[in-house]
């Protein structure tokens, strides 16, 4: 779903321009609003949505995931991000994610973190998730019998 810039909402900040990781999103010198230059180039990371405080970037869905004549409009505050698919009938899909702030410097970086066992080392976890993410085990897959049928 590529990004577009809604220039009447636009105020030429450049915080897409900043952000944007495959360097698309431009500031035209003419008006001073930001415009995406290559539209199929679009990593849809939708960092430029997420970094716009105007609200000023929109997507365009995919057939397959929106009817035609529909409008992706992020909408962000303080705690969350909204994704609210307006359909050409007028009614609304809403879908809402929590903004996960984590203090500056409050990450322990991996040079503290004491080396990994090697019952870790041959487990599909990622380093310390469990503990990173609060919970005492994560679901894992069922490993096949083993010496096959």
């Amino acid at each position: 779903m590529p990004t577009y810039v809604l220039t009447s909402k636009c105020k030429g900040c450049m915080e897409c321009v900043r952000i944007c990781p495959s360097d698309i999103m431009h500031i035209d010198p003419g008006q001073g609003r930001a415009y995406n230059i290559e539209p199929p180039m679009c990593w849809e990371c939708f960092a430029c949505v997420k970094a716009c405080p105007e609200a000023a970037i929109e997507v365009r869905g995919y057939a397959d995931f929106a009817p035609l004549h529909h409008r992706v409009v992020p909408t962000r505050t303080t705690d969350r991000i909204e994704w609210n698919i307006v359909m050409r009938s007028g009614s609304t899909k809403q879908f809402v994610f929590p903004i996960r702030t984590t203090p500056w410097g409050s990450i322990r970086p991996p040079q503290e973190s004491p080396p990994p066992s090697p019952e870790a080392l041959r487990s599909e976890l990622l380093s310390f998730e469990p503990d990173y993410l609060a919970v005492e085990s994560l679901p894992t897959l069922a490993r096949p019998p083993s010496g096959g049928a």
